[in-house]
């Protein structure tokens, strides 16, 4: 006689356990990255005379500049400024995107080349 609800010679429901586990995991981080994406991370260059602004949706909300910083004769050096502000907003985002998807998955990227 067959067993049920596992794999032959298994441990019987252990799928079934696995598929409830990934799915809840699967809820969880659909639930974080909700909440990820209201969010808003702020960065700046230049001693604070560019700020830059992301939001979780990895879309740059708002540019703020200091009168001081905008130099005509030297726009290379405002364009830098904006640049590095905006990397830093955008890793500050995907650090703590990674960290709240890692704390779900117990440190899981993948199997595979497949992600979880």
């Amino acid at each position: 006689m067959a067993k049920r609800g596992g794999f032959p010679g298994g441990i019987p429901g252990s799928m079934g356990n696995l598929m409830k586990q990934a799915q809840r995991i699967q809820k969880q981080m659909e639930e974080k990255n909700k909440e990820l994406e209201a969010k808003e991370y702020e960065a700046s260059a230049g001693g604070g005379a560019v700020v830059v602004k992301v939001s979780g949706k990895r879309e740059i909300t708002s540019v703020k500049l200091s009168k001081e910083v905008v130099d005509p004769d030297d726009i290379e050096m405002l364009e830098d400024l904006i640049v590095a502000a905006a990397n830093e907003a955008l890793r500050k985002m995907e650090e703590e995107n990674a960290a709240a998807m890692s704390e779900i998955t117990g440190g899981i990227t993948g199997f595979g080349g497949f992600p979880f």
